[in-house]
């Protein structure tokens, strides 16, 4: 029985048993209560209903103390194993809309789980995500371990149901989650509804998942409709809160770019108004982009199917023209797997069809491709719908936050590198990055959404050392690092390694780097600047030069940052700490990769890759 604040309409008085003097002071009661003790309150007060019809004898209420029967055996478990935030953001909504229909409910971080725990429960909900090249995330790593290993419990009393978010463009679509569906069906838990595998537009499949997958636990929780009273909230108590679906509308101060004339890269330093939201972040949260295509790109796309523009469709039940439709909702830019495929069955394309018939070279072309130029592969008419269906829906663009509000108050910092190419005659640009640094104005409206990621923290500790790793525009975080550290008067030792192309064009932030160092801020620097010699340089070079004192600063308790490119950059790096463990440390190769996976479950390694 969920229960809220404020004054209940009047249709809402006639429906319930229970006089208004008594409502308020219920409301009264329980106005500062959270969502997990207002379900706690359900099971309780259903309690005492079934207890005074009979049903249950007063040794079986609920106290403060110990749960009964009723929370114990009645309760749906939800735990996410998220690294970026977005299966926490599922889990939380999963928690509302459970509590919403009476049934008690228990919302748990993946790090917090002890795994013998789950043979107590009778139902379970587990949200995942997958990181990197199919890992699970930093949150989830050791319960993922545990549920392989012979400590394991056996779960047969268990039901079990599986929320996997990932993206269908790289080789280990939700991985994650169709690891814990495997481990949870071999320890003998029965999944009470079939995993879903959601891509990046995951709201629609997660809202027809979640409908399902909670009326079968209402049923076999033996929850009763009837007996939920849902009053309304008080509105005028509650403080707005800002998220990708309620994204708060800012003003873009400055876009800047800082990279030299002469650079082969367009990196800008972007600079938003938060002033008046109450908006806040920390050092390694990330900031996310509500963005709107190019009109030009949404035109040459319809011209390459034969539609005018003026075509109608329909977008969360609004009627839109199709050309309204593709600036505003669907993703025009960036191909996919599915779009390539869907495009090579109705065009027929010779081309495309063997394309599809080997996964990774679909997927490889998919990264290098955009829609247009899929599109121009076979010329071929399609009607409004069918464009549509083909298309994913648009979802916001994540950058890691280049400030700290300590520093820029009410304003949050990016660094953004322009996606640009030149594809024949015609110029190519990424979707986010071609808004942020070419169609919107300074002055501009822009929504954005703070996305906190507890996976990518300065130490607790202000007098432990870190070491940052951040090519390119992977240094945007260690900015906001810095910031904060020097804010704090943080006494612990910083290291910067940077690489990029050339010192002399693409050195990001290089005056701000060189008075951290006058000042004493930044401990140390390395810089990597892969085509000033004839021999690449890179990062990695760096620390196994350093290999030493990297050594050094590990074992004494150093935390380390890697922020940047995912496909190559960061597996370099990882192999050389590994290597430097094995050299300095006198590790074996397994040992040094147990060493770091071990400094990850105790947040001194963490990684926020792309």
């Amino acid at each position: 029985m969920p229960l809220g604040n404020g004054k209940p309409s009047e249709a809402t008085e006639l429906s319930l048993p229970i006089n208004e003097e008594k409502l308020s002071q219920l409301q009264h009661s329980i106005g500062e209560l959270s969502s997990q003790q207002l379900a706690w309150v359900s099971g309780y007060l259903w309690g005492m209903s079934q207890a005074n019809s009979g049903e249950l004898s007063q040794s079986q209420f609920p106290t403060a103390e110990s749960e009964s029967v009723v929370t114990s055996d009645k309760k749906l478990t939800i735990i996410f194993a998220s690294q970026t935030g977005n299966a926490k953001g599922v889990a939380e909504a999963l928690e509302k809309q459970a509590v919403s229909l009476g049934i008690s409910t228990n919302l748990l971080d993946a790090s917090d789980v002890k795994g013998k725990s789950l043979a107590k429960l009778s139902h379970l909900i587990v949200v995942a995500s997958t990181n990197g090249e199919g890992e699970a995330p930093d949150n989830a790593l050791e319960l993922h371990e545990f549920l392989q290993s012979k400590k394991a419990p056996k779960l047969d009393k268990l039901q079990y149901g599986v929320i996997g978010l990932g993206d269908s463009s790289y080789e280990f679509f939700c991985q994650t989650g169709k690891d814990f569906d495997a481990f949870l069906s071999k320890l003998g838990a029965q999944s009470f509804i079939d995993r879903v595998d959601c891509d990046v537009d995951y709201d629609a499949p997660v809202e027809e998942w979640t409908a399902q997958a909670l009326s079968v636990v209402q049923e076999q929780l033996a929850v009763q409709p009837a007996d939920v009273v849902q009053l309304p909230v008080n509105q005028s108590t509650s403080t707005v809160e800002y998220s990708k679906h309620n994204p708060y509308q800012a003003t873009l101060l400055t876009n800047q770019k800082i990279t030299g004339r002469d650079s082969s890269k367009d990196v800008r330093h972007i600079e938003i108004d938060l002033e008046d939201s109450g908006i806040t972040y920390q050092p390694g949260d990330s900031l996310g982009v509500w963005y709107e295509n190019s009109s030009k790109l949404a035109n040459d796309i319809l011209s390459q199917v034969g539609l005018s523009g003026v075509e109608s469709v329909e977008v969360d039940g609004e009627s839109l023209s199709i050309h309204s439709a593709l600036v505003r909702h669907y993703e025009i830019t960036a191909a996919n797997p599915q779009f390539v495929d869907k495009y090579a069955q109705v065009s027929e394309s010779k081309k495309l069809l063997k394309l599809t018939e080997n996964k990774a070279a679909l997927r490889e072309y998919s990264s290098k491709t955009q829609i247009i130029d899929v599109l121009a592969t076979k010329k071929t008419k399609l009607s409004a719908q069918q464009l549509v269906l083909m298309l994913r829906r648009l979802t916001p663009r994540l950058y890691s936050i280049a400030s700290s509000q300590a520093e820029v108050e009410e304003e949050v910092h990016l660094t953004v590198g322009v996606v640009e190419y030149a594809h024949g005659g015609d110029i190519r640009q990424g979707g986010a990055s071609g808004y942020l640094s070419q169609r919107l104005e300074e002055g501009g409206d822009v929504r954005v959404f703070v996305e906190a990621n507890n996976h990518f923290k300065l130490p607790e500790s202000d007098d432990t050392p870190i070491i940052m790793i951040g090519p390119g525009t992977g240094i945007a975080p260690f900015r906001s690092f810095l910031q904060e550290r020097e804010s704090r008067d943080a006494t612990g030792a910083n290291w910067l390694f940077f690489g990029d192309r050339s010192f002399t064009q693409d050195f990001l932030y290089q005056s701000e780097w060189q008075r951290a160092l006058k000042s004493g801020l930044l401990t140390k620097l390395d810089v990597a600047f892969s085509r000033d010699q004839e021999q690449k340089v890179y990062v990695q070079h760096r620390l196994l030069e350093q290999a030493e004192e990297v050594w050094r600063w590990i074992d004494s308790g150093a935390h380390i940052y890697i922020c940047g490119d995912a496909d190559q950059m960061a597996k370099d790096v990882h192999q050389a700490l590994v290597d430097i463990a094995v050299e300095q440390g006198g590790l074996s190769e397994e040992q040094a990769q147990t060493f770091f996976n071990d400094l990850r479950k105790n947040k001194r390694y963490q990684k926020d890759v792309y």
